[in-house]
C-alpha cells in the first residue's frame, strides 16, 4: 500500500474516519459502549460542549452506565468535512439526534443539532479520535405522539420489529447468526 497514490490514499483515510464517526454513533444508539471507547486513542480529549471536558475515557465510563438504560435513541452524521494533513485531519460533522425522553412521567421526543469537530491522528495505522469539541446548534422538543401515519401505515404498531440495545437488536442477532 505504500506505492500508492496520493489521491486513493486520501480517499482510503476519509472513508476510514467516516466509518469512525458512523460506528461511534451506532455505539450511542445501540448502547454499544465498546464500539464508543475505540473511536478514541487511549489519551484522547473529549470536550462535550460545556456537559463534560476531560479524559476521553472517562466520558465512555459515563456513557457506559447512561446508555443501556436511555430509551430510543436515533443519530444521524451529515455534512462531513475531513481535511487531511499527514497523519492527523480536522474533521467536522454534524449529528442529528432523536431521542424519546421520560421526566416526571411524562414522554416527549426530542430533536438535536450538534456539531463536532474532532482532531483524528493516525497511530500504529488507525484513525481515531485525539480530540473532539462539540457545540450545540439547536433543540426542538415534542409531545409524544407515536402513531404509525397515524394509523395508516400500521393500526397499532405492535406488530413491528423495533431496534433495541445491545444485544437485543436485529444488528447484533444477525451477527450472532
Amino acid at each position: 500500500m505504500t506505492d500508492m497514490a496520493p489521491e486513493i490514499r486520501a480517499l482510503l483515510d476519509k472513508q476510514e474516519i467516516t466509518e469512525v464517526l458512523n460506528r461511534y454513533l451506532r455505539g450511542a444508539d445501540r448502547a454499544d459502549v465498546e464500539l464508543i471507547a475505540d473511536a478514541y486513542h487511549p489519551d484522547a480529549i473529549e470536550d462535550h460542549g460545556g456537559v463534560y471536558n476531560g479524559p476521553a475515557s472517562d466520558y465512555v465510563a459515563i456513557m457506559a452506565k447512561v446508555l443501556p438504560k436511555g430509551g430510543i435513541m436515533n443519530h444521524l452524521n451529515t455534512n462531513v468535512l475531513i481535511e487531511l494533513d499527514g497523519d492527523s485531519a480536522i474533521v467536522e460533522s454534524y449529528i442529528l439526534a432523536f431521542a424519546r425522553m421520560k421526566k416526571e412521567g411524562e414522554k416527549f421526543d426530542t430533536l438535536t443539532l450538534a456539531r463536532v469537530v474532532d482532531r483524528f491522528e493516525r497511530r500504529d495505522g488507525k484513525w481515531k479520535i485525539a480530540l473532539r469539541r462539540l457545540a450545540w446548534e439547536w433543540n426542538h422538543e415534542m409531545p409524544f405522539t407515536e402513531s404509525w401515519g397515524r394509523g395508516m401505515m400500521f393500526p397499532e404498531g405492535t406488530e413491528l420489529v423495533r431496534g433495541g440495545k445491545k444485544p437485543a437488536d436485529v444488528l447484533y442477532e444477525m451477527k450472532a447468526a
